[in-house]
């Protein structure tokens, strides 16, 4: 799920409906939505400069939105959800607004729209007002901050039940944090909560219908949009999709481990024919050798680069960052290598990408992402039983030699409090695009498909042999660029599902 500050990290979970937390069926959602009190829908927002230099150069401004922390208890506390707008261009009557969210969950969005902005041809480009969103618990939103020493709750768990037990008390220990520090409003910094400020803002604006861009758990937010408001869904596009019906902190999880042993395969041939640059061997094989040896070396003494200590619980990490897209081969090639050379006891320090990593992974720099765990704990009930995790890893590990202990691992969702609200179950047909590539390291592909057919009257374009989490925006492809902006132009999706190839 995407971007934290350059850390892209889509997570998804077990099948909400199996037994391990309640379930409404999709006849839930059939009520009409709870009437949110005129105070908030009728609220006049102060527009003004955003002070953040990306947003000024293109012209945006920004506002605050007050929204209730319970919709509940409209009356209650109050939070703040910040907004950015880039105006549409074409003095003709506009389409209207276009909504968005970049990821993570936890992600910071409100830039975000300036680079999906920049895929969009000139006509579309000018017919829709682009609002970039801080998710409520997020960035400028009333941010929650758990005080964690570290910087987000994803870890290995190690090669042996030693290491496992650290990450246990690790990860407990994360979530006695946040329960001590934002306890009283953790329960409602949900997706489902957010979909609705995301319903407020629409009648803020004046917009009767919302269309919308989200990327990796931003899919699965704008699927919760559709299923709770779908005669409020216009034009809506989910780029590298969650399977809502394994969103949390488990299934998904799991199923990002073999996506990410398959990019480590193709890395590993890339920089295997590079030999002669960082000297991990020459074969796929001798590559993936000297990681795991790497890692077994941080497991038995951790790895000193500069000021940081990398351990088992976080080699996986770094390098599952810099699988996220074949543009950052090299950059993670290089980052192995320095990892090595400290490894030997040679001179080495980090560069300014990996010093980045490292800096938010180990010591919470520039800010912990405690966000994340909260809209994902707070959405999805996960298993408590920490043998439940431990039976998983080891059954993974002959297939992932790398990944099994992090996409298996213990979060601190197994020691949260349970959700306020059963998760959401998606099924509509709300006519929406679905783009994925078949590479895709973050949301598999077995997930988008999972998302068309619960969106039964959606469309999906599939990139086909690429190793990329989120498309539009990000990695030109004519194809997909195609389709995304015919739809948003014209509001026509595909005749049939359709595949694109790397240009």
């Amino acid at each position: 799920m995407k971007r934290a500050k350059g850390l892209t990290v889509a997570l998804t979970s077990l099948v909400a409906c199996a037994g391990l937390i309640g379930c409404a069926g999709p006849e839930a959602e059939a009520k009409p939505p709870t009437p949110v009190p005129d105070r908030f829908t009728s609220q006049q927002l102060d527009w003004k400069a955003c002070g953040v230099p990306k947003l000024d150069e293109a012209g945006a401004q920004c506002a605050d939105v007050t929204v209730p922390v319970n919709y509940a208890d409209p009356q209650g506390p109050t939070l703040t959800v910040a907004i950015s707008r880039i105006a549409g261009t074409d003095p003709a009557p506009q389409r209207g607004v276009m909504l968005s969210n970049s990821g993570g969950p936890g992600g910071e969005g409100l830039d975000f729209m300036v680079d999906v902005g920049k895929a969009m041809t000139p006509e579309v480009r000018a017919r829709y007002d682009l609002i970039g969103m801080d998710p409520r618990g997020v960035g400028r939103s009333s941010a929650v901050d758990c005080r964690w020493p570290v910087g987000f709750g994803l870890q290995s768990a190690g090669l042996d039940a030693a290491g496992f037990a650290e990450s246990v008390a690790a990860q407990g220990d994360l979530a006695a944090r946040c329960a001590a520090t934002e306890g009283a409003r953790l329960p409602y910094i949900t997706t489902r909560n957010t979909a609705r400020d995301m319903d407020v803002i629409r009648g803020i604006l004046g917009a009767e219908k919302i269309s919308y861009f989200g990327t990796s758990y931003g899919t699965y937010l704008g699927a919760v949009y559709m299923q709770m408001f779908p005669e409020r869904s216009d034009r809506m596009v989910l780029d590298s999709a969650a399977d809502p019906d394994a969103y949390g902190t488990v299934g998904m999880m799991q199923a990002m481990g073999p996506a990410n042993e398959a990019a480590l395969d193709l890395w590993a041939d890339w920089v295997a024919a590079r030999d002669g640059e960082y000297h991990f061997g020459t074969s796929r094989a001798q590559v993936r050798g000297a990681v795991q040896d790497l890692i077994k070396q941080a497991a038995d003494k951790p790895i000193r680069l500069g000021e940081y200590e990398i351990d088992e619980h976080w080699l996986p990490v770094v390098l599952f960052v810099g699988l996220d897209s074949p543009d950052q081969y090299e950059m993670l090639a290089g980052q192995m290598r320095t990892i090595a050379d400290a490894a030997a006891g040679k001179p080495a320090q980090p560069d300014e990408t990996l010093d980045a990593t490292l800096g938010f992974s180990l010591k919470a720099r520039p800010k912990n992402n405690s966000s994340q765990m909260a809209i994902m704990c707070g959405d999805v009930a996960a298993p408590r039983d920490p043998g439940f995790y431990w039976r998983n890893i080891e059954a993974a590990r002959a297939t992932q030699p790398v990944f099994a202990g992090f996409t298996n691992n213990i979060t601190p969702c197994a020691f949260w409090a349970p959700p306020a609200e059963p998760a959401t179950v998606v099924r509509n047909a709300v006519p929406a695009l679905i783009v994925q590539s078949t590479g895709d390291t973050r949301t598999a592909y077995d997930g988008a498909v999972a998302m068309h057919n619960d969106l039964s009257a959606s469309r999906m374009v599939t990139l086909q042999d690429v190793p990329i989490h989120w498309i539009f925006g990000r990695y030109p492809n004519s194809c997909v660029y195609s389709a995304v902006n015919t739809y948003f132009r014209d509001g026509t999706l595909p005749a049939a599902d359709m595949t694109c190839r790397a240009d």
